[in-house]
């Protein structure tokens, strides 16, 4: 599996987009917010940057991973969150301004964290090191373009018209649904033919991976009485990662199609788990509205 049309293009594109629509909603007190109280910043990034990797180790080990496997499994671990988290924190109406900034924060932190994972597991499962250095400036500007540009767009235009921010909110989120299953079923068609290989070979470890950190980060924030909004946002931000990252890493760094399966797959995963996630959120509060 390799990068494509629809993850270095379209995606992009689509999240661009998305995010245009997220900065409609939020206003700088929610930043403000952030700064004021880095408790959830704190505790997100312990769970993205500590506990995910060993995580990732451990179900390397409890699989029974290849080699290779086994290395893309931990280069998926080591990425971070990407502009998708936002769009699923955001439909789970959870801390949209944490995520943002979750985000850019653990993106650029990773820079440094991710030739030092992927390296230190090559050694153990392969036996060979490989130093992987990421282009730092590149990254910053991708961080910036796809995530804080069209937010800063949407905020402005919310300053200027508040009725009209309002009024796009549901229509915009629909729409961020729609280009996502867009996405998905088109990655689908494109690898039909390997698909179930793939599944079989590392579906269970990549799904695993994606349900025990959202649960760790859910539950983290519960642990230190965080509000029900940041819970959902750690959740998110912890256990839904930058796939397409990790497909870039293993085909451009490593060179490898093989390491490039598990983020592949778990690409795919990761939608189920989030949208479902966001579904029975939203629902749980409908229900708890109405009973009110």
């Amino acid at each position: 599996m390799e990068s494509s049309f629809i993850t270095s293009v379209l995606l992009p594109a689509a999240l661009f987009v998305i995010m245009l629509g997220m900065g409609l909603s939020l206003v700088l007190a929610d930043f403000k917010r952030v700064v004021l109280y880095p408790k959830a910043v704190l505790i997100a990034l312990v769970n993205q940057l500590v506990l995910l990797p060993l995580i990732g180790f451990g179900l390397t080990i409890v699989f029974g991973l290849q080699t290779e496997l086994a290395v893309g499994l931990m280069l998926l671990a080591a990425c971070p969150g990407g502009a998708t988290s936002n769009l699923i924190s955001h439909l789970a109406k959870g801390d949209t301004a944490l995520s943002i900034t979750l985000t850019a924060l653990s993106s650029l932190i990773t820079i440094f964290t991710i030739p030092l994972i992927v390296n230190l597991s090559l050694l153990y499962f392969m036996e060979r090191g490989q130093y992987i250095q990421l282009d730092v400036p590149a990254t910053i500007l991708q961080i910036i373009g796809i995530t804080l540009v069209p937010v800063g767009i949407g905020m402005l235009v919310r300053s200027r018209n508040r009725a009209f921010a309002h009024r796009m909110d549901r229509p915009v989120k629909l729409a961020s649904v729609i280009f996502f299953f867009v996405i998905v079923a088109g990655a689908v068609i494109k690898e039909r033919a390997q698909l179930l290989e793939y599944l079989q070979l590392i579906g269970l470890s990549t799904a695993s991976l994606n349900l025990l950190t959202m649960a760790l980060g859910y539950f983290s924030g519960r642990l230190f009485r965080l509000s029900k909004a940041q819970c959902i946002t750690i959740s998110v931000e912890s256990g839904i990662q930058n796939g397409t990252l990790g497909i870039i890493v293993a085909t451009t760094f490593l060179h490898s199609s093989s390491m490039a399966i598990p983020p592949a797959i778990y690409s795919l995963l990761m939608f189920v788990s989030g949208l479902g996630f966001a579904y029975l959120v939203n629902r749980k509060k409908q229900a708890g509205v109405s009973l009110g």
